[in-house]
Formats: C-alpha cells, sequence, structure tokens
C-alpha cells in the first residue's frame, strides 16, 4: 500500500507540476484577455442576479432545469467542500502561506473559465425524449468535436468524472469528516461514513428536485455560520492578522523567508499545492459546475456566466480565504515538520487556539455540512455523465457504488485518498479544457454581445 501510495504520487505530481499548473492559469488568462477581464466588468452584475434571485424556498426543480439561484447553490455547494477546510490546510502545510497567494491568482482567472463553461453548458445543452434537460461538457465537447475524436474524448471525460468526483473524491470529503469526528468527539470514522452515506442515499433517491431544494437552504446557511465563527477568531486573533497576510504575499515570491530553509519549500511547490487544492475547492476549469450551470432557467446564457463568476469568488476569496486566515493567525501552522497537524487537525487545531475543546466540534460540524453538500453535487455531476454513457438504468447501480466509495473513503488513509483524487481530477481536465479553448471564440463572442446589448438583462 505504501508503494502504491507512492506511485499514485509520483503521477499526480508529475501531471500538475508540469502541465496543468500551466495549462489551467493559462486557459484563464487567455478566457480574460478574450472577454476582456469579464470577471471584473461584470461581477457587479452577477452579484445583483445573486441578490435578487436569493431564496431559501424557491421554485420546483424538474425536467426542465432549476431556478438560476438552485443552479447556482448547487454548484457552489459543490465548490465549498472539504477542500475549502482541509485542503487549504493541506496547501498551508505542505506549499506555505505563499500557496494561498497562487490560490488567489489562479482563482481570480479561473472566474473567467468558469464563465466560459457555465456560457458553453447553457448553448450547448440538450432535452432528451422524456423532456429532461441535459448539460455539461460531454455536450459542448462532442459539438466541438463531432467525428470520432470528440465522442471518445467525451467519453473519457465522463469516466474521469464519474471517478474523480462520484468515487475518488467523495472518498475525500468522507474521508475528512470522519478525521474531524473522531479527533472532536471520538467515534471511529467507519461509524461516521455509515451516517453520512445513509444520508445520502436518502437524498440521492430523490433526484433533482431534492437536490435542488436542500442546497438553496444549506448553502446560504452553512457559509454563514462558518464565517461567522471565522470572524470571531479573527476578532480574537486581531493582533497577528496583518502578519498572516504578509505571509501569504512574501512567502509567494521567497517562501524561506517566511517558513525558513528547513522546510526545503520554493516557490514551485508553493506555487503547485496552490493551483491544485485551489482548483480542488473551486473547481474552474475543471468540467463539474458546468452540469449545474446548464439547468439554470435564465434568458441569456451570459446570465448564468455572470452567476458562475460569483460562485468562484464566494468559493476562494471569501471561505477559503478564511479558513486560511484563521490558521496562519493562529500559530499553529508548522510548515512541512513531520508529526505536525495537517489537514482537518490543522484547521481543527487553529479554532481550538480560539474556541478552546469547542473549536475541533466547530470544525467538524462545519466540515460535515460542506462535505455532505458536496458529495450530493458530485454525485450529481457524476449522475449526468452515468446517463449520457450508460442511459438512465445505470443510475441505480451508480449510486450504490457511490455510497459503498463514501463509507470506504471515511477510514482509509488520508494521503492515498488525496493523491487519487489530485490524479483523477487531473485526467478529467484535460479533455475540457481542449473543447474550453477551441470554442473560446464562443465565449468571447457571448461577452461582446452583451456589451452590445446591455439593456437584454433579465
Amino acid at each position: 500500500m505504501e508503494q502504491f501510495t507512492q506511485l499514485v504520487d509520483q503521477v499526480s505530481s508529475f501531471v500538475w507540476n508540469n502541465l496543468l499548473l500551466f495549462l489551467l492559469v493559462g486557459t484563464g488568462i487567455l478566457f480574460s484577455i478574450r472577454t476582456r477581464f469579464v470577471q471584473v466588468r461584470k461581477f457587479g452584475e452577477g452579484f445583483r442576479r445573486l441578490v435578487g434571485s436569493f431564496s431559501l424556498n424557491g421554485e420546483k426543480a424538474g425536467k426542465d432545469g432549476m431556478s438560476s439561484f438552485q443552479a447556482l447553490t448547487t454548484a457552489i455547494a459543490a465548490q465549498v467542500g472539504t477542500g475549502n477546510i482541509a485542503g487549504c490546510a493541506t496547501a498551508l502545510y505542505s506549499g506555505g502561506p505563499g500557496a494561498i497567494f497562487w490560490m488567489w491568482l489562479s482563482a481570480f482567472f479561473g472566474m473567467s473559465t468558469n464563465y466560459g463553461e457555465a456560457v458553453l453548458a447553457q448553448t450547448y445543452r440538450k432535452v432528451d425524449a422524456d423532456g429532461e434537460v441535459l448539460g455539461g461538457p460531454v455536450y459542448y465537447i462532442k459539438a466541438r468535436f463531432p467525428g470520432l475524436f470528440g465522442k471518445y474524448m467525451a467519453g473519457f471525460f465522463s469516466l474521469a468524472i464519474i471517478f474523480a468526483l462520484g468515487f475518488t473524491g467523495n472518498m475525500v470529503q468522507s474521508n475528512s469528516i470522519g478525521q474531524a469526528f473522531e479527533t472532536a468527539f471520538h467515534i471511529p470514522p467507519l461509524y461516521v461514513g455509515l451516517v453520512i452515506a445513509a444520508i445520502c442515499a436518502f437524498t440521492f433517491i430523490g433526484g433533482v428536485k431534492r437536490i435542488a431544494s436542500l442546497t438553496e437552504k444549506l448553502v446560504p446557511l452553512m457559509a454563514l455560520f462558518y464565517m461567522v465563527g471565522g470572524i470571531i477568531v479573527l476578532c480574537i486573533n486581531r493582533g497577528e492578522l496583518l502578519p498572516a497576510i504578509r505571509s501569504i504575499f512574501v512567502g509567494a515570491f521567497n517562501p524561506q523567508a517566511v517558513v525558513g530553509g528547513a522546510a526545503g519549500i520554493g516557490v514551485r511547490q508553493a506555487m503547485r499545492y496552490g493551483v491544485a487544492r485551489g482548483l480542488f475547492s473551486n473547481e474552474a476549469g475543471m468540467g463539474s459546475t458546468p452540469h449545474a450551470h446548464a439547468l439554470a432557467k435564465v434568458k441569456r446564457p451570459q446570465d448564468q456566466g455572470h452567476m458562475a463568476i460569483i460562485s468562484v469568488f464566494i468559493d476562494t476569496f471569501v471561505v477559503l480565504t478564511m479558513t486560511a486566515l484563521v490558521i496562519l493567525t493562529s500559530g499553529q501552522l508548522q510548515v512541512g515538520v513531520e508529526g505536525a497537524p495537517q489537514g482537518t487537525a490543522l484547521a481543527q487545531a487553529a479554532f481550538s487556539k480560539a474556541f478552546g475543546p469547542f473549536g475541533n466540534a466547530f470544525v467538524a460540524v462545519c466540515l460535515f455540512f460542506f462535505a455532505f453538500s458536496t458529495i450530493i453535487g458530485w454525485y450529481f455531476f457524476g449522475e449526468v455523465n452515468v446517463k449520457t454513457l450508460f442511459g438512465k438504468k445505470a443510475t441505480k447501480v451508480y449510486a450504490v457504488i457511490v455510497v459503498l466509495f463514501i463509507v470506504l473513503g471515511s477510514f482509509l488513509k488520508v494521503q492515498l485518498v488525496w493523491n487519487l483524487s489530485d490524479l483523477f481530477n487531473g485526467l478529467m481536465v484535460f479533455p475540457n479544457l481542449i473543447a474550453l479553448l477551441a470554442l473560446s471564440g464562443v465565449v468571447a463572442k457571448a461577452a461582446r454581445e452583451q456589451e452590445k446589448n446591455p439593456a437584454e438583462k433579465k
């Protein structure tokens, strides 16, 4: 098992360090330029749409799609997960404070990538014979590459996302919850995994209606609860706030000045962990959230694109940044030190510094809701691709396998689970990026049309 873990880590590191690190940021830069930085120009429009459509009990989702807000919260449910707590802590431990800067930078460009994904998902979505709306990368991949190449590339993407999110990704979610509850309440991770699996199975049975209804209520409440707790901690640690922010910027370009030479952290490592964990958190360019945005009932594809910009902002610049600042102001971070807290344990140690014994419980409860919502979102994304590859009847088998992986992930070794997730995340990105780059002109045209007809707003 140790040798297998090392092998997966080596392959994952090669994919990320030599390929995706540059491709993802490069795609974001290209989309930013071609859309004339839509993430800046239309940020206010996206925020106004978010406020205007806010509802904890909106319309019922059905075969013909979801409300724009439900699609947004389903996307955010998938984005705001253990990556915002355990993933952030792992990036800090492995890449130092500077990793957060590279998270911010990749997320800034990723906002334009996510805009493009939502626009394309809306543009190329389909309605099947039963009147059900379906959309996502598979559909815009096939539209751009109608021959065998497109068919095989779409099939590869579908298989990769089923493994990356439905299986290994959800193992990460349950793994982090299991660790957190063991630390806080001394409950064996397996028991926690069984409870999570049972709740998820009940939600899966309800289909898209139950998922949309759940996420529109759960996402705003869980985010508010976590942010209030984080703000309280930062008020307690206010004397360390400015040094923490300074360490992020200094550590991005001179990591050893922050963590010391003994840790062996370089700029490349800070970038690698910042971008990798940032992608795992906000999923920009990964090809996952377009499945939710495709179902939004909006007047024009650009309308949901603006909402997609806000989802990345909330995930990275709000929730993930809160975790980073709490950890950095707590003094609990020991970069690269063998045996030092990392992952969920590091986040719990940081909150416990301010809250005492309640800190462990606070993180455990937040992780439960974050990870649960992500499992629901990722299940849905995988289900769309199962339908595409194997038909609707296969979704029942898929649901059973996901439930089993949730239980399995709850007690596996954390490093192996993260490495597997990193690897499959990387594999699913390639076909999506190829299609995004090939269709960048469509996205650029959509952004220009919005400028020519600014009065056409829903």
